[in-house]
């Protein structure tokens, strides 16, 4: 997670029109990184996939290597749909940060239903 993304300002950061687009690397950053991910993975540079946040920037997710990981899949993927309602719910002040974060870390396909945000 991004120590500086915090319940208390996610109004001025995550929830501000934007946002993402400042603190995402460009692909020349990471491009690097995806070819030694894929080829940790066993992932061919020709699947179809995104080196993705497992917790994404939008739910102030980092951009450490740690937080990194191939999505193999067609793009755009199922799990940008929860991350959209996830970020709609935290900014909406229906679900907090830290659950969304916890919930979408741990299992992207349950977390709408553990957060509530898929109601």
């Amino acid at each position: 997670m991004d120590d500086a993304i915090t319940q208390s300002n996610i109004d001025s950061t995550i929830c501000s029109s934007g946002y993402t687009t400042k603190v995402r690397p460009p692909a020349s950053a990471t491009d690097k990184i995806k070819r030694a991910m894929y080829a940790a993975y066993g992932i061919a540079n020709s699947t179809p996939s995104e080196l993705d946040h497992l917790v994404s920037l939008e739910l102030g997710g980092s951009n450490d290597t740690a937080n990194l990981w191939p999505e193999p899949g067609p793009l755009p993927n199922p799990k940008d749909t929860v991350e959209n309602a996830l970020h709609k719910a935290v900014c909406s002040h229906k679900v907090t940060l830290t659950a969304a974060q916890q919930a979408i870390a741990a299992d992207w396909t349950t977390a709408l239903a553990v957060t509530g945000a898929g109601r």
